[in-house]
């Protein structure tokens, strides 16, 4: 089997929610960074650094996965239009495919299964 064309949108639509995770997974990793060192640099409780530092924080939470998201859905359809194009000129991506082995269901051990001797 050869993968012979990517819908553009379907990509974009996958790797935005992608990205937009990932984003999101990255805020709170800037807003966790911003809250500890806006702390750490005012020791004496005031509150000069620490509301800046929490804004900064969720808006990073907020942005980074809207930021991420888009530029994951641009990336996704250039990615495709990409591959279509190369899969056009030389051929799509060969893909081995294998049906799944069926086991046989385990017998249970259930009172009514088991034969006395």
């Amino acid at each position: 089997m050869v993968i012979a064309r990517i819908g553009p949108f379907s990509l974009a639509k996958i790797a935005a929610a992608l990205y937009g995770v990932l984003g999101f997974a990255i805020g709170l990793l800037f807003s966790l960074v911003a809250i500890t060192t806006g702390f750490l640099a005012h020791p004496s409780g005031s509150l000069g650094g620490g509301i800046s530092t929490l804004l900064f924080g969720g808006f990073a939470v907020i942005t980074m996965p809207i930021a991420y998201g888009a530029f994951g859905f641009v990336a996704g359809l250039f990615s495709a239009f990409l591959y279509n194009l190369c899969a056009r000129l030389f051929g799509g991506i060969e893909i081995e495919l294998k049906a799944a082995e069926q086991k046989p269901p385990v017998a249970s051990l259930n009172a009514d299964t088991r034969r006395a001797p």
